[in-house]
């Protein structure tokens, strides 16, 4: 049954932070009622976020006519839910309203919480809660299924979206392709996945092995990526995602503009191509892997600045180059394609 979905932005209502709530938008128009945000009341999702057309801003739930469920809209550094939030995901339980929740503070762990939601008879979906044990083997991967992992020169530069926009151009080509999320916002859109930032080190590699195996009776898998090998806080997720899923090839994503490592300024990206070279190595420590497409985010740069910097690549590392929104996902669909059918069919 499609859900009927409040997002909840308070204070956050901007595409980086609620970068949860934007996608969500993007990718489930149909079931979201409303984003919840007293500062912006009136406005719509898309005069902030850039997405949802006249999605309404409301100041508190009793506009919320015909909603079912709140959606933590957002993802902070460290995943902790902002104190002034609790009263308002009580008032939803309240309400009769399921919750779900993407933050590394699970919310059903909250104990009055907990009993609110018991004593109300809804549920709370902790996305990112999970029992994963196994560890990886590198056995039984299937050689005729594709599996293509997005990668990132830094975190937030669009890994989730061009593996969802691949995959269903794919999927417009009459391939079959499929999307595995591995992040809280992903795992919302498909309905399943797997929280690669919340399991145990020991188990992740195996966490991922376990999903792509499950999965791997399509043709073609795009895998959202998490993180950077280059980002000191989350290097860590990426290797044994990378490793995990053992890919055979490789997009990799970048927002054009940025010159360091989110939140750490005093730390410069290194050129793409050096950070192609070292995803490849790193992948090679498991099976031969190689970059065949570059993704780049331009939301901050003009259309003209846009081209120029994609003629730019494209001539540098001779690889296709665009902007899945502004030049649209068929460059990297066709990429991925034509690899699969040299390749893997």
């Amino acid at each position: 049954m499609p859900r009927r979905m409040v997002i909840l932005t308070e204070g956050h209502t901007n595409p980086h932070t609620a970068k949860t709530a934007t996608s969500l938008i993007r990718y489930c128009r149909d079931e979201c009622v409303a984003l919840l945000d007293s500062d912006q009341e009136g406005r719509t999702s898309q005069e902030l976020l850039g997405v949802g057309g006249d999605l309404p801003i409301i100041a508190s739930l009793d506009a919320a006519q015909g909603a079912d469920t709140l959606v933590i809209g957002i993802a902070p550094q460290g995943g902790k839910l902002p104190a002034a939030w609790k009263q308002i995901v009580l008032q939803a339980i309240g309400r009769g309203m399921n919750v779900i929740s993407g933050l590394h503070d699970f919310l059903g762990d909250d104990a009055e919480i907990a009993a609110s939601a018991v004593a109300a008879g809804v549920a709370i979906h902790d996305v990112r809660r999970n029992s994963e044990r196994d560890v990886a083997s590198l056995r039984d991967f299937r050689p005729d299924c594709l599996r293509v992992l997005t990668i990132g020169n830094d975190c937030s530069v669009g890994k989730m979206v061009t593996a969802i926009e691949v995959s269903r151009g794919l999927a417009e080509r009459g391939l079959d392709a499929k999307f595995l999320a591995t992040g809280q916002t992903g795992i919302m859109i498909a309905a399943e996945g797997c929280p690669v930032d919340c399991v145990v080190a020991d188990f992740l590699n195996g966490a991922v092995e376990k999903l792509v195996l499950a999965d791997q009776h399509h043709s073609i898998l795009l895998i959202e990526g998490q993180g950077s090998l280059f980002h000191p806080s989350y290097s860590a997720v990426t290797a044994g995602l990378l490793h995990g899923c053992l890919p055979q090839a490789m997009i990799l994503c970048y927002e054009v503009g940025r010159r360091t490592i989110h939140g750490h300024d005093h730390i410069a990206l290194p050129p793409l191509s050096v950070v192609r070279d070292v995803y490849e190595s790193l992948a090679a420590a498991m099976g031969p892997s190689r970059v065949i497409g570059i993704s780049m985010n331009s939301r901050l740069v003009s259309a003209d600045e846009a081209q120029r910097e994609r003629d730019r690549l494209q001539s540098e590392l001779h690889l296709p180059v665009c902007d899945v929104f502004r030049h649209g996902r068929q460059p990297l669909v066709d990429t991925v394609a034509d690899f699969y059918s040299e390749h893997v069919a």
